[in-house]
C-alpha cells in the first residue's frame, strides 16, 4: 500500500486554483523532495495531505482519508510548517513535559539529544528565544516523535548553515534507524540532493516532473561543452541549454555519455538546474535555450 496516493486532487480558493488535478504516489520508506516556486501549491498540497483543508478528488494517506479520519491519522504523522508556531509563554522544559504527556510516540531522550547540539536553556521561555532557536526547538520536538510519515515544509528556514547541515544529517540518520516516509518542501534544494530518494517538481498546482534520484543520475546528463564543439553538441538535440560565465551547458536525457564526453565535461545535473530546465517560465515547458 502506498503511503500517499492522490488522483485528480484539486483545491481552489475562490477564483484561484491552488491544486489542479494532481496525481501522485509516494511509496513507503522514501524521502521525497517537493520543489516549486512560491505559490506553486506546495503548502496547499501538504495541508490536504494533513487533513487541514477540504479538497476534491481522491486522497489516501497511510490508508486513511485525511479529511474524514484526521484524528487517527495524526497519531502516525508529524508536521513541521514553514513557520514554527509554539506558545510564546511556555518554557522549554514545560514544552517537553507537555509533549511527553500527550503523545505516546514522543522520545524525550531523543529530543534532549537534539537540543544538546543547540544553545537553548531549558528554563528559557519561547518568547526569549531567537527565531533560529525556536525553529531548533520545534525540530527537536518533532524529530523525537516516532511517526510513520514526516511532512516538512521548509523545515530549516531561519537556521544557519551549520545547524541546517546538522539537521539533515540527523534526519538521514533517524530515517535509516527506523521505517519512515519523509516528504520535504524546500528552496534550499542543493542541501537535500544527497538525502532524497525521489524528486517532484510542482508548478501552478500541477506535478510537472517526478522521478527517482537513481533515474535522475543515470538518465540525465549535463555537458559543459568546449566552444569549438558547440555546434556538434547542439546537433545531438539537448533538452535545454544555458550559459554560465561564458560557457555553454547543455542538458540531455538518455544521452550517450561516451559521445558527449568527446565534446566536453559530462556531469550529473543538480536538482536546481534540472528544475529550471523542466519548469522554466511556464509549467512543464523548458525555457528557451540560450544561444
Amino acid at each position: 500500500m502506498a503511503c500517499i496516493e492522490a488522483r485528480g486532487l484539486r483545491k481552489s480558493y475562490g477564483a484561484t486554483t491552488a491544486l489542479d488535478g494532481i496525481d501522485l504516489t509516494v511509496e513507503p520508506g522514501r524521502i521525497v523532495g517537493l520543489v516549486g516556486p512560491n505559490g506553486a501549491g506546495k503548502t496547499t498540497a501538504f495541508n490536504a495531505i494533513l487533513g487541514l483543508v477540504p479538497y476534491q478528488g481522491e486522497l489516501r494517506v497511510l490508508g486513511r482519508d485525511p479529511w474524514t479520519d484526521r484524528d487517527k491519522l495524526m497519531r502516525e504523522v508529524c508536521f513541521i510548517a514553514d513557520v514554527a508556531v509554539l506558545p510564546r509563554w511556555i518554557r522549554v522544559s514545560q514544552l517537553l513535559d507537555y509533549v511527553a504527556g500527550v503523545h505516546p510516540g514522543f522520545d524525550r531522550a531523543k529530543a534532549e539529544d537534539f537540543l544538546s547540539k543547540a544553545t537553548i536553556r531549558h528554563d528559557r521561555k519561547v518568547r526569549e528565544l531567537s527565531k533560529g532557536m525556536v525553529t531548533q526547538l520545534h525540530l527537536a520536538v518533532i524529530m523525537a516523535i516516532d511517526a510513520k510519515l514526516l511532512v516538512l515544509d521548509e523545515p530549516t528556514l531561519g537556521l544557519d548553515l551549520l545547524y541546517r547541515k546538522q539537521f539533515y544529517d540527523s534526519l538521514l540518520g533517524d530515517y535509516l534507524d527506523r521505517e519512515r516516509t519523509i516528504l520535504i518542501a524546500t528552496h534550499q534544494v542543493e542541501e537535500i540532493q544527497n538525502v532524497l530518494t525521489d524528486i517532484m517538481f510542482i508548478e501552478r498546482g500541477r506535478i510537472v516532473f517526478a522521478c527517482g534520484m537513481e533515474e535522475l543520475e543515470s538518465r540525465y546528463l549535463e555537458l559543459v561543452v568546449h566552444p569549438a564543439q558547440l555546434a556538434a553538441a547542439r546537433s545531438l538535440r539537448p533538452m535545454y541549454e544555458r550559459r554560465v560565465l561564458g560557457r555553454s551547458i547543455l542538458l540531455f536525457y538518455n544521452g550517450d555519455r561516451g559521445r558527449l564526453g568527446a565534446l566536453g565535461e559530462v556531469r550529473t545535473p543538480s536538482i536546481a538546474d534540472l528544475f529550471v530546465a523542466m519548469v522554466g517560465d511556464h509549467a512543464g515547458q523548458p525555457k528557451e535555450a540560450a544561444r
